[in-house]
């Protein structure tokens, strides 16, 4: 899952929803992406497996100023954040479950 964004923060005013205590995968999908729900199935199992992790989706086309502040261009993009909500990894499209723990060893 290449890419990070440095200083930026998310927390659960921003996202909506409680974040991980460890770590938290952040979806943006929209409605008619049908990469999006096997997405949410991965990240929802990793986060299930993995303790103090939380997934949270976010619908991107409810969530605009969200999506134009982090540069969000497609559905799904995911964002792995650390425990303190900072973005450590970002990548758009369907991802492995195999590439999102790896980029989750990267938060914890």
């Amino acid at each position: 899952m290449p890419g990070h964004d440095g200083g930026t923060r998310l927390g659960a005013a921003e996202l909506g929803a409680p974040t991980g205590e460890r770590a938290t995968l952040v979806q943006f999908s929209s409605a008619f992406c049908q990469p999006c729900r096997a997405t949410r199935r991965t990240l929802a199992e990793v986060a299930d497996m993995v303790e103090g992790v939380a997934h949270v989706e976010i619908d991107a086309e409810a969530r605009l100023d969200l999506v134009r502040a982090l540069g969000i261009l497609a559905t799904p993009t995911v964002l792995v954040l650390d425990g303190s909500g900072r973005i450590v990894r970002r990548a758009s499209g369907q991802p492995r479950r195999a590439d999102v723990i790896a980029a989750l060893g990267e938060a914890v």
